[in-house]
């Protein structure tokens, strides 16, 4: 079984949309679980719209991760997959992944390409150049490079990681998949088998603008926790400390441009701790 994740909040005609591309799937066992957000806007009445599906709703949060991990703790299936309520599956994306599972066993996470619409115009991915299976984790660090919809993945390693940090409000996909690719090796379509819809007011990247802040945020809690020492090796941690302190100077650099001199100082300084040597 598939078990197919929705988190939600307010976006009843978009979500609408997410289940009719879920329901042209080609899968014979298959579960949709919506995860509500604390939706006013009449989201409720999607499960009489859709016989079969299960519905959970929550007290707003407004944290993305928690609602996915909130969903997930309800799935049957020994398959996850997670779709963002403001995005679209192609008919063929579940078919196309569940192939690669059945020919590879030791598979256990799928993603595919994306195709990126702004205001209804595609974005290009020209520039977009980095290794996208295997072993992805030094890229994974630069930029959150794996999309939650494009994922089809085993339950029972979502669940050993931890699923989604729950505290962020953006940035929870980059960090979780920073734990993921310490790890595991992925797999990867190459092939536009979903539709992201970027650019509407809804979405919490637009909200601010830029989401550096929470990248760091989330590496910096990592390392300060010396996770990938724990569950990966050194030269992940010493590679995650050697990026994050990149980020931080940069950082740092744009917060001095804009006239924030004590943000540039702060940041500045944790550049210079997480390129010092680690000391025993």
């Amino acid at each position: 079984m598939v078990s197919v994740i929705i988190p939600t909040y307010n976006r009843y005609e978009l979500l609408k949309e997410a289940i009719e591309s879920v329901c042209l799937q080609e899968c014979p066992d298959l579960e949709i679980i919506v995860a509500d957000d604390g939706s006013d806007d009449g989201t409720g009445e999607i499960p009489r719209l859709y016989p079969g599906l299960y519905y959970h709703r929550y007290e707003h949060t407004g944290f993305p991760g928690l609602m996915r991990n909130r969903g997930a703790a309800h799935a049957r299936g020994d398959l996850l997959a997670f779709l963002d309520s403001d995005d679209l599956w192609l008919p063929d994306k579940l078919a196309s992944q569940l192939q690669l599972f059945a020919s590879a066993a030791d598979t256990s996470c799928v993603h595919t390409k994306e195709l990126w619409l702004r205001n209804g115009r595609t974005v290009s991915q020209r520039r977009r150049r980095h290794r996208r299976e295997g072993d992805v984790f030094s890229d994974a660090l630069n930029k959150c490079m794996i999309g939650p919809s494009t994922v089809l993945m085993r339950t029972e390693v979502f669940h050993a990681l931890g699923g989604f940090r729950e505290d962020l409000e953006v940035a929870e996909d980059y960090e979780f998949w920073l734990r993921y690719s310490a790890c595991h090796q992925i797999s990867y379509i190459d092939e536009p088998l979903i539709i992201k819809r970027a650019g509407h007011d809804q979405q919490l990247s637009e909200k601010y603008g830029q989401i550096e802040i929470f990248h760091i945020r989330g590496l910096r809690d990592l390392v300060d926790r010396h996770w990938f020492l724990t569950h990966a090796t050194e030269a992940h941690d010493t590679l995650a400390r050697k990026v994050l302190a990149e980020k931080c100077m940069i950082y740092g650099g744009g917060a001095l441009k804009r006239g924030r001199d004590e943000e540039a100082r702060y940041y500045s300084e944790l550049a210079a701790r997480y390129r010092a040597p680690i000391r025993n």
